[in-house]
């Protein structure tokens, strides 16, 4: 059972929904005046000069391509709200485009006239950006874009700027800004509409780019006709000849709309001419691309919402593909207008519904209208559109890039205006990538250093241990890196590490820890082996530690991995290996210097006399066949051999040497030397690795000096050893005479 009083009523939902396109077409008006407004000035930016005669189909074009684009975008867009149509980037580039296509013709003195080569061109350009923006988003390489340098971004863009200002100048004066032509400027009627227009571009800066009203730009371009009017009227020129002196512009015909593919004009196109006109489509291209992902971008920031930008990029690419195949150009969807509908309310597809509906409409309208602005009303829009990009490209960028990003970004748009888009687009990324290697080479790729008396592994070790590592952890340096290891950074880890074992000739084990590197290339491969090279002159290990496969097999390439390297996974085990190696060798230094304190108490008959004469000695490891004094060299030393065999060795015959007598541990040799001075008569060579205590005469005359009793005791050693060899000397003697 049901309650009769209880009924359901419609009315709040169909309420809701009413409202809701209400708010999407007063949204869509707003961001309307915005697109008739531009859409003016782009019809007369791109058709000026020779193809002005032709600005009725410009027009017509111009609203065709405002009505296709916002209603495709409205109907595809991610951002339901997203307002599109030709931008003033676009419309720069499009405009230098056909300008290019004018001059071929006018160069080759072909009597073809020029409106359908330049309707062809711009249709062929703009179908084909479709075509691209379609395929970035198929195989989502649309993101790529963003890892173009910001500099060239910057540079494109503030290029397109000037290109605008040169254009407004252009539409106002009616010839182009070239040396050839700056006699022109000297005319006092184009000096003072150019005076007008830089008023009215002034007048939008103080009002209009502050509040950005959305019936603030047709109120003052109202107000700027009527001004202009009333100002002919007071100075009683009427407004032909307003028109004859150039202040107005001359009314077109009705807006012709004209698909330019026909037979006869495709047979007449100077297909000649498309190899020049190639860097100006990648122009067009990449403008129309970027321009998409970056107003998106944009949009997402200012609106907090986030959109699919592979469909942003598919639905722009269809989009223009229908728009080239009218007879239109290049657009994208625009954050201005975007955002504009969204503060109005607009929150529908609705909103670019009723843009393109607007847009139909000014095909009839247009024209007419047309006929009563004066050409600095316009020209002075166009002029702040160029200087707003400008200013935020050369002015506010300052503030955001570095000196020598800022400084690439200026010769960009130096590069582009003088040589065109190609040029500049190839010259800019070679500079951003030059600017990014020097900048790059600049970051620190060390993140931090540590010795081993500070930072240890994670083993307990007993009381005697932590002692050797306090007192001899410097042994042990660490580095750890961070960043892309490649020529430049590699290099500066190259004079720190010889700096560091300069400063630390103690250190033994160096430690590098990849754990931070993302990645290492074939110029580092040769710092590292650089700094094995250093490495191995001052016997320090090298350890590496997090090393990946694709680091490890470039330095391996290098042959830098090898004898003198370790591998090791982790820092603790690293740590913890090197620390096991420094305890080990101060354990068999501990018991080297026992054993030798040992020898000397017993030669000397005291401990004091025995740490005093330890003291003074200076302990060195010889190699093999390693050569410990020669022949004829001063006698300024004797060596207590503590450990291994050394052999005295006399020249022979044939430039040989014999050996006369071999000295194991325990034994001494050169004090004879010491105590008169003479030169060596004999050659001392190691015959293996021996560890040897070297005392000089500098230390001997001073145990001379300073402890006297000690000094006794070593003559007498030196005696008794003496004396021992020339006992064994006249035995050896007695036994040859037999």
């Amino acid at each position: 059972m049901t309650d009769p009083a209880i009924t359901y009523s419609p009315a709040p939902r169909y309420n809701a929904a009413a409202k809701r396109a209400l708010n999407d077409i007063l949204g869509g008006s707003a961001a309307s005046v915005l697109t008739v407004t531009f859409g003016l000035s782009y019809a007369l930016l791109i058709f000026a000069g020779p193809l002005s005669p032709y600005l009725s189909y410009g027009i017509a074009a111009t609203f065709v391509s405002s009505a296709v684009l916002a209603a495709i975008v409205a109907l595809g867009s991610s951002l339901p709200f997203a307002v599109a149509a030709p931008d003033s980037s676009t419309a720069a580039v499009t405009g230098i485009l056909a300008a290019s296509v004018v001059e071929r013709i006018e160069a080759a003195n072909l009597s073809t006239p020029l409106l359908s080569p330049v309707l062809i061109t711009l249709g062929l350009s703009t179908v084909l950006t479709g075509m691209v923006l379609c395929g970035l988003g198929l195989t989502r390489m649309g993101r790529a874009i963003r890892y173009v340098p910001y500099p060239v971004v910057g540079g494109f863009l503030g290029a397109t700027g000037l290109l605008i200002v040169m254009g407004a100048i252009r539409v106002i004066a009616d010839h182009p800004v070239q040396f050839t032509t700056l006699l022109r400027f000297t005319n006092g009627t184009t000096l003072l509409e150019l005076a007008a227009a830089c008023a009215m571009a002034l007048v939008l800066y103080l009002t209009w780019h502050r509040s950005r009203s959305p019936f603030g730009l047709p109120i003052i371009l109202v107000a700027g006709v009527l001004t202009a009017h009333l100002a002919f009227w007071v100075t009683g020129v009427s407004l032909g000849e307003a028109r004859a002196l150039g202040w107005t512009f001359q009314p077109p015909p009705q807006a012709a709309f004209m698909v330019p593919w026909h037979t006869d004009a495709l047979i007449h196109y100077p297909w000649f001419a498309v190899p020049d006109l190639l860097g100006n489509l990648v122009a067009v291209i990449f403008v129309t691309a970027s321009s998409t992902l970056f107003n998106t971008t944009g949009i997402e920031v200012a609106v907090h919402r986030e959109a699919n930008l592979e469909r942003e990029l598919n639905v722009t690419g269809a989009a223009n593909m229908l728009t080239g195949a009218l007879g239109g150009y290049a657009g994208c969807v625009s954050i201005s207008r975007s955002i504009l509908n969204f503060s109005s309310g607009g929150r529908g597809r609705l909103s670019g519904l009723t843009v393109a509906a607007m847009s139909l409409l000014m095909l009839a309208v247009a024209p007419d209208l047309l006929g009563f602005i004066p050409k600095f009303v316009l020209g002075g829009l166009l002029l702040y559109l160029g200087a707003d990009q400008l200013h935020k490209w050369i002015i506010e960028s300052r503030k955001r890039l570095s000196k020598l990003e800022y400084l690439s970004l200026i010769a960009i748009i130096a590069i582009i205006v003088a040589w065109g888009f190609v040029p500049g687009i190839l010259i800019g990324v070679i500079i951003g990538c030059a600017t990014f290697a020097f900048s790059a080479a600049r970051v620190e790729s060390i993140k931090y250093s540590f010795d081993g008396s500070e930072y240890r592994s994670s083993l307990d070790r007993s009381r005697d241990d932590q002692e050797v590592l306090l007192a001899h952890g410097g042994k042990i340096q660490g580095l750890n890196l961070q960043s892309y290891l490649f020529f430049g950074s590699a290099n500066r880890l190259y004079q720190h590490v010889k700096r560091l074992l300069q400063e630390r000739p103690a250190c033994r084990y160096l430690l590098f820890d990849f754990k931070l590197v993302t990645g290492v290339d074939s110029s580092a491969a040769y710092s590292f082996a650089q700094i094995k090279r250093s490495a191995h002159d001052l016997g320090v290990e090298l350890i590496l530690v997090h090393l990946s496969a694709a680091a490890e097999k470039v330095l391996r390439s290098s042959d830098f991995i090898g004898e003198g390297v370790t591998i090791i996974p982790e820092l603790d085990h690293a740590l913890e290996w090197c620390e096991n190696e420094i305890i080990s060798q101060h354990q068999g230094l501990a018991q080297e210097e026992a054993s030798l304190r040992d020898w000397f108490a017993r030669l000397l008959e005291s401990e004091s006399d025995a740490d005093e004469l330890i003291r003074r000695c200076q302990r060195i490891e010889v190699g093999a066949g390693e050569i410990i004094v020669r022949a004829g060299d001063p006698a300024d030393s004797m060596h207590f051999i503590l450990d291994g065999r050394v052999g005295i060795m006399v020249p022979a015959d044939d430039d040989r040497t014999t050996r006369v007598r071999s000295l194991g541990r325990y034994t001494t040799i050169g004090e004879m030397g010491l105590v008169s001075q003479a030169p060596r008569s004999a050659t001392i060579q190691a015959e293996v690795d021996s560890v040897l205590y070297v005392l000089n005469t500098h230390q001997f005359d001073a145990i001379k000096d300073e402890d006297p009793a000690l000094s006794h005791k070593l003559l007498t050693y030196f005696v008794s050893v003496m004396a021992e060899r020339l006992t064994f000397a006249n035995r050896t003697i007695a036994v040859l005479r037999r």
